[in-house]
């Protein structure tokens, strides 16, 4: 159970991983060429994709799993190993509190800015919500990068 704990723990803080640097070098990237109009609307509709089922299970797989791992008792384990868990838990941790705290507002304000009466500009919803969120996801990918390497690191030690 512990083992099948921990690669729980890798698998979706790769797939997570994953998510995350294809959104910061590729997919963010393209939006950023795109007109406002046409970027407010795709980031509207992507922010509204994203939260589904799969999606909320690997965000909770996170933190559930490699907690979980550090929860059951294993004979042998080394202190090296349980530090690796731990400080990979406390990366995705800090992961989704920049999402929550962070980038999450940022997308609710975006989508809220769509019913605006009188209506905001695109130009402007853009200029509020594009850099912020930028730093964010850079921040949000570092840390769920370092949970994912140093949970295979546990995984291998």
């Amino acid at each position: 159970m512990p083992t099948l704990l921990l690669a729980l723990a890798v698998v979706s803080a790769g797939l997570y991983a994953g998510f995350m640097l294809i959104f910061l070098t590729g997919i963010m990237p393209a939006l950023a060429r795109l007109p406002d109009q046409q970027f407010v609307s795709a980031m509207r509709r992507i922010n509204e994709d994203v939260p589904r089922l799969v999606f909320l299970l690997v965000f909770g797989g996170l933190v559930a799993f490699p907690s979980a791992a550090l929860a059951v008792p294993v004979e042998g384990r080394s202190d090296a190993q349980r530090w690796l868990i731990l400080s990979g838990l406390v990366c995705a941790v800090l992961n989704h509190l920049v999402t929550i705290a962070g980038n999450i507002p940022l997308n609710n304000a975006l989508a809220a800015s769509e019913t605006a009466a009188p209506p905001i500009p695109d130009s402007e919803v853009r200029t509020a919500f594009e850099d912020r969120w930028n730093r964010l996801h850079r921040v949000r990918t570092l840390l769920i990068l370092a949970a994912f390497g140093l949970l295979v690191a546990a995984s291998l030690s």
